[in-house]
């Protein structure tokens, strides 16, 4: 039964500000609230390092050696996070991204290692992506062109998934944008028996001016930029039928990444979406907050809760966060 909506009381009887009053009745009667269940953090796991290797760019942030991601892993089971979210950061790369798919390269050891040590207690999430593993910084295989070839890279991602849920992870995140990826990749790993391995597809990423400091963290080799396979910031619609159309090939959850400049595309997905949405709170969000904080120009711990609210408000069931323990930690 679907009742119409009542007329609000107008004032003086009617008084918003009532339920403003104090930080009690605030809390009581909140609409949207962050429960750590629902954030993933993302982490970077560095082939070759000794000790953890801060970057820049992205302050409170490093790229973890394989013993202090373990420990990290801990924390956020401690924590009671939803996930974790591993990106490798590899010491040699080649044309075709070789390590991403090696059993000895560096996130799948890394997956084996975090699922050894924490196993069901968390879900662990694998990057499915060529980009860190490439030396020309593209999400997938280049034609003689140039250009990078679709169907091509289809192949290197199923080879990718096959290792990857062999290592363990629970959720593989195809963050590449190629057309078909999500049904090629769920092709792939049933036939090699891992059915019940989770997509989580990127399936509106955009091109941004904002993933500046995640190259950084992965190393990214890239000159000029995945206009050609990422989406233009301009269309709305577009996400919507990539939505549909990952959805069809067997998502099991779809994401909207930048989260920040792209709500209304998190509202319009959470709207139509018949699987769980998640949105991806990327290194510049998190590098800007940063920036400004350190400045005095903003409350830094008011505007970290703010953006994810925000990005939760807009219909996001989960949310990829560099602030997700932190945040885990105020309540």
């Amino acid at each position: 039964m679907t009742a119409s909506p009542l007329p609000p009381a107008p004032y003086p009887v009617g008084r918003p500000r009532r339920l403003r009053r104090t930080p009690a009745l605030r809390r009581l009667v909140a609409e949207t609230r962050l429960h750590p269940a629902e954030l993933v953090l993302p982490v970077f796991v560095r082939e070759g390092i000794e000790a953890p290797v801060p970057i820049s760019a992205m302050p409170g942030v490093v790229q973890h050696t394989l013993d202090s991601l373990v420990d990290e892993a801990r924390r956020c089971v401690a924590a009671g996070l939803g996930g974790m979210m591993l990106f490798g950061v590899p010491e040699a790369k080649d044309a075709c991204g070789s390590g991403a798919d090696a059993e000895h390269g560096i996130l799948n050891v890394a997956l084996r290692r975090v699922v050894d040590a924490v196993g069901d207690e968390i879900v662990v999430m694998a990057d499915l992506c060529l980009d860190e593993f490439t030396d020309h910084g593209h999400c997938g295989v280049l034609a003689e062109d140039g250009s990078v070839d679709n169907d091509a890279t289809l192949e290197r991602y199923a080879a990718m998934a096959v290792a990857q849920a062999g290592a363990g992870a629970h959720v593989l995140g195809l963050s590449g944008m190629m057309d078909g990826q999500v049904g090629h990749v769920r092709v792939a790993l049933d036939a090699a028996g891992f059915g019940e391995t989770a997509l989580l597809a990127y399936a509106a990423k955009y091109t941004s001016a904002l993933y500046g400091p995640f190259r950084e963290a992965v190393q990214s080799s890239l000159v000029g930029d995945r206009s050609t396979y990422q989406q233009d910031p301009a269309n709305g619609r577009e996400a919507l039928r990539e939505i549909a159309l990952d959805v069809a090939e067997g998502a099991d959850i779809v994401m909207v990444k930048p989260a920040g400049p792209h709500l209304d595309v998190v509202a319009a997905a959470a709207a139509v979406s018949p699987v769980p949405v998640a949105a991806y709170q990327i290194s510049g969000e998190y590098a800007q907050i940063e920036a400004a904080a350190e400045r005095g120009w903003v409350d830094r711990d008011r505007a970290v809760t703010e953006s994810l609210v925000a990005i939760r408000r807009a219909g996001a069931a989960i949310i990829l966060t560099y602030y997700a323990l932190e945040v885990a930690a105020r309540r």
